[in-house]
């Protein structure tokens, strides 16, 4: 496969500073992903530079919770199953945040940013999972836990709320395969997506 010349590179983050990013065309890839938006890569390295959480752990659960969609809204909820009532919950962008818990992040990091934004979701799922780790045990590595905790809070997930969720157990195991799988893509292009970041500087 070719590489992009250093300029078209450019010419993509410039376009992703102007406008709202489509979702990736090939969201089962991360090294398409990647390659698509060079400068997602850029921001999950340094996320896991700050936090430690792998980036196929972030993307996943990223993937699972707005399918990359930057204005992502939770489902609506139905009075009487027919009209509608507003939405289940206050979720809302890449990472599906509340209010609450991105007020934390904004204290916790000293910059919140905005949910809508790539480089801040990944960052905040980085820092939730970082502070899952520290007070649950949970490994940054351990996909599976790490998004029951991410779904149910960290208080739901001490309590065992996700046992009551078959659903949801299974949804977790799906985030499981898809960080593994992003994992092993990962290993096979970060030579050619590293090559790509020395041409971008360069350039």
């Amino acid at each position: 496969m070719k590489h992009k010349p250093a300029w078209a590179l450019a010419l993509t983050w410039v376009a992703l500073a102007g406008c709202t990013t489509a979702p990736p065309r090939d969201q089962g890839n991360l090294c398409n992903i990647y390659r698509q938006y060079p400068r997602w890569y850029e921001d999950s390295l340094s996320m896991q530079s700050q936090f430690g959480t792998p980036p196929q752990v972030a993307m996943a659960i990223m993937k699972q919770e707005s399918s990359f969609v930057a204005d992502a809204l939770p489902p609506r909820a139905y009075l009487l199953w027919v009209i509608p009532w507003g939405r289940v919950s206050q979720s809302y962008g890449y990472a599906q945040a509340q209010p609450p818990a991105w007020s934390d992040f904004k204290k916790s990091t000293g910059k919140g940013g905005s949910r809508d934004n790539f480089a801040d979701a990944i960052r905040f799922i980085g820092w939730y999972a970082a502070g899952t780790q520290q007070q649950l045990g949970i490994s940054k590595w351990d996909a599976y836990n790490q998004y029951l905790a991410y779904h149910e809070g960290r208080g739901g997930y001490s309590r065992g709320t996700y046992r009551a969720k078959p659903w949801l157990v299974q949804v977790a195991r799906k985030v499981e395969q898809q960080s593994k799988t992003y994992g092993a893509q990962l290993n096979q292009c970060r030579g050619e997506l590293e090559s790509n970041r020395r041409s971008f500087w360069f350039f």
